[in-house]
């Protein structure tokens, strides 16, 4: 276990049509996170510190106005309001779509900076089948965040990742994740295995309480060229008892289908 427990908006003139720009961005994402040293693509990988990414942060409690401790990671992901985050459905523990409030998103968050913005989060959409029996293949969430007082969403800011489903399950993965008491994330680079038909599994040491919903990002080469996120820390042992070893529940039809949810409500 890996955590601690509207209407539609009409885009701004200048960020209309510039979609293709966004997954543009999010491909030199992918260069300025760096590959560990010793990433060998092997059993033996460990996690290093590093500067963030705009795409990726982490979820917060707030109160008052005012953010609490970080708890869990989440990442921005293309959607067409632009305004979408994914996330481990256990992350939401205690929270409903009725008062969703007292969760923020500070995506590239480090060392106490919010370089892109605190995000207030709006809706919390989980699958039926996780919210009737926590069921590990369907351990992952989408959230919509917004900023009060802007209409510019959250996608023009940081850019976003695709969303892969059906994606290779061996193929080599990024993962970004922000460990419970620490003040910047950490990145990791190895290969995936299928630890089941349903499960994803990666090795590497270092994915603390605090990296669930960390997102498996995948090199450029899909549609666009953009990154790809195909995963997040959860499912099987809600992403796995020990730091050196996570799971995530494999992107299927499920995860599409609970997409589609959450653009249809805007």
């Amino acid at each position: 276990m890996r955590q601690t427990a509207g209407r539609r908006r009409l885009r701004p003139a200048w960020v209309a049509g510039s979609l293709s720009v966004l997954l543009a961005l999010a491909t030199v994402l992918w260069s300025v996170i760096p590959a560990p040293a010793n990433a060998t693509l092997s059993a033996s990988v460990t996690a290093s510190p590093f500067a963030g990414t705009p795409a990726v942060g982490a979820l917060f409690t707030i109160s008052n106005g005012r953010l609490g401790t970080h708890f869990c990671t989440a990442s921005v992901v293309h959607s067409p309001e632009g305004n979408l985050i994914l996330t481990a459905a256990h992350c939401l523990a205690g929270y409903s779509d009725s008062s969703p409030g007292s969760i923020a998103f500070v995506p590239g968050y480090v060392d106490g900076a919010t370089p892109e913005g605190v995000w207030q989060v709006t809706h919390i959409f989980v699958d039926q089948a996780w919210a009737a029996s926590a069921d590990p293949d369907d351990d992952f969430a989408f959230l919509t965040v917004a900023q009060p007082g802007s209409s510019t969403p959250i996608e023009y800011v940081t850019g976003a990742e695709r969303l892969g489903t059906g994606d290779p399950a061996t193929a080599v993965t990024r993962v970004v994740g922000y460990p419970d008491g620490r003040a910047q994330p950490i990145v990791c680079q190895n290969r995936t295995s299928m630890f089941s038909a349903t499960q994803m599994q990666f090795n590497c040491d270092g994915f603390t309480v605090g990296t669930s919903g960390s997102p498996f990002l995948i090199d450029p080469g899909g549609p666009g060229g953009a990154v790809t996120v195909v995963g997040a820390i959860g499912g099987y042992e809600q992403g796995g008892d020990s730091p050196n070893v996570s799971y995530s529940a494999a992107f299927g039809s499920n995860v599409q289908a609970l997409y589609d949810v959450a653009v249809a409500a805007g």
